[in-house]
């Protein structure tokens, strides 16, 4: 008879994107363990700052890491350009968190490459997402409402958090680095 043995599972947690890199840091400053955090953006500068088990710079020729320029075409297509790197960081995963703040450019288009890739290697993927406050934008707004609709395609499950509710949920005093700390408190539960 074969002893049992304690397998645990591995979780990756990839932030893309800005708010997707700084929702990753700021699980890593709380202390989060058991994971293994996974930054990748087209921002090199932002990416420098993360304190991340693996950064991947994407997009480097495309965008020259200078960011997308809330383009989620050039996000998309940044992913694409990298998948074989991207990859390799999702190898061995059970399960892999994918979080982005939508309505921008490197986290919209490319996050649903990555959950495509992880749910592509047998993972469990779920997608951590927000949608942004409403002061942002329409344009922002439309881009975030198409960039959830191509991700939950991508995903095991979904969760989207309204930026706009984190604010009504907090005092009427409450920042909004405050509100992100809210969102990023989901992914901690």
């Amino acid at each position: 008879m074969t002893p049992p043995h304690n397998y645990l599972a591995v979780i990756k947690v990839v932030g893309i994107g800005g708010g997707g890199v700084n929702a990753v840091n700021r699980m890593i400053e709380v202390g989060l363990k058991g994971v293994e955090f996974i930054a990748i953006n087209t921002d090199a500068q932002a990416l420098l700052m993360s304190d991340a088990d693996v950064k991947l710079d994407i997009g480097r020729e495309l965008t020259r890491g200078l960011g997308a320029g809330a383009n989620p075409d050039v996000g998309k297509q940044a992913a694409e350009d990298h998948r074989d790197e991207i990859e390799e960081v999702l190898k061995g995963a059970d399960m892999v968190f994918v979080t982005a703040g939508e309505g921008g450019g490197t986290g919209t288009g490319g996050a649903p490459i990555v959950a495509s890739m992880a749910r592509k290697l047998g993972a469990l993927t779920i997608g951590v997402v927000t949608r942004p406050f409403s002061f942002e934008g329409k344009r922002r707004a439309a881009q975030a409402e198409l960039g959830i609709e191509n991700l939950r395609d991508e995903c095991d499950t979904l969760i989207v958090i309204p930026n706009d509710r984190l604010l009504q949920i907090g005092d009427k005093h409450v920042s909004v680095m405050d509100a992100f700390k809210t969102a990023d408190q989901v992914l901690l539960s």
